[in-house]
């Protein structure tokens, strides 16, 4: 299946370093070779580069690589397709439009018989199971909060956390979502993920002959999460997550899990509605050098 790489943190920085182990798995050290995108959130928007190549040898990726882009939120993903043809309409990551916010969503896993009744508001461009599942999602939340504001990511992510759930009955359910202010990440299977704060370490990639010390490269107000299918670094602390639990992150922190919500009903649940859409408070960012991670 395809892995994916995500990273989020409270200011911005490169993912050169942690981009170079991941993106040699798209041939080299993984057989993930059926295409590979990665997108930036950027203050005035977001940068999204996909290729149906192999990520290992791409020069678009070697571009990528050796370009330290800035940003506090990044999702990447390699592609190995297990359904939809290898071509650039079916390369992940997926971005569209929902409440004046660009949208970005990755997927590992296969799902089995299913065919989501699409309404016409997002539809798919390729023919991936995962883009199907994104185009649902951003359709149930666009009914569950109708207000023209973003909802925060607190009133987002039970209803997300209950979305996500119903998808997982059709198979495995490995995913990344980002708005460029919240990450979330959905685990069916693999999915696993390092905290980087105050006082860092030296970290070295399992796939290429590289190592950085955090420490040269990072303030002390610095702090950032990475989320990846598999560690990609061989000498830091990487947690995995529980089968079926949805995590977010904000400003380079988890804020909540849904491990600790009670048990939920089986049963296929209506989209929930939410009373009013109320705009997040803004957050006051310290000024940092941005850093690689």
């Amino acid at each position: 299946m395809c892995q994916m790489l995500a990273m989020n943190c409270n200011s911005s920085a490169s993912i050169n370093f942690s981009f170079a182990g991941f993106s040699a798995r798209g041939g080299q050290t993984g057989e993930h070779a059926d295409g590979w995108g990665i997108a930036f959130h950027e203050r005035t928007g977001c940068r999204v580069f996909i290729d149906d190549g192999r990520a290992s040898d791409s020069a678009l990726a070697d571009f990528v690589r050796s370009y330290p882009i800035k940003s506090k939120s990044v999702l990447a993903h390699i592609r190995k397709a297990t359904q939809g043809a290898v071509t650039l309409s079916n390369c992940h990551p997926f971005q569209r439009e929902w409440l004046g916010q660009h949208w970005v969503f990755c997927h590992n896993g296969d799902l089995k018989n299913y065919h989501p009744n699409l309404r016409g508001n997002y539809l798919p461009v390729g023919t991936t199971d995962s883009e199907k599942a994104f185009c649902w999602i951003l359709q149930e939340l666009r009914s569950a909060f109708k207000g023209a504001c973003p909802p925060s990511w607190k009133q987002l992510a039970p209803v997300l956390a209950g979305l996500s759930r119903r998808i997982a009955r059709h198979g495995t359910f490995n995913f990344l979502l980002s708005n460029g202010e919240a990450m979330y990440a959905h685990c069916s299977t693999n999915l696993s993920w390092v905290s980087r704060q105050h006082p860092f370490q030296t970290a070295r990639l399992i796939d290429c002959d590289m190592t950085l010390d955090l420490r040269q490269a990072n303030s002390e107000s610095d702090r950032m999460v990475l989320v990846a299918t598999e560690p990609l670094t061989a000498d830091e602390p990487w947690d995995s997550f529980a089968p079926g639990e949805l995590k977010v992150f904000v400003e380079g922190a988890q804020v909540w899990s849904s491990t600790s919500l009670p048990p939920q009903p089986t049963k296929p649940m209506k989209p929930v509605k939410a009373a009013r859409a109320v705009p997040p408070k803004p957050v006051t960012v310290r000024a940092s050098l941005g850093a690689p991670a």
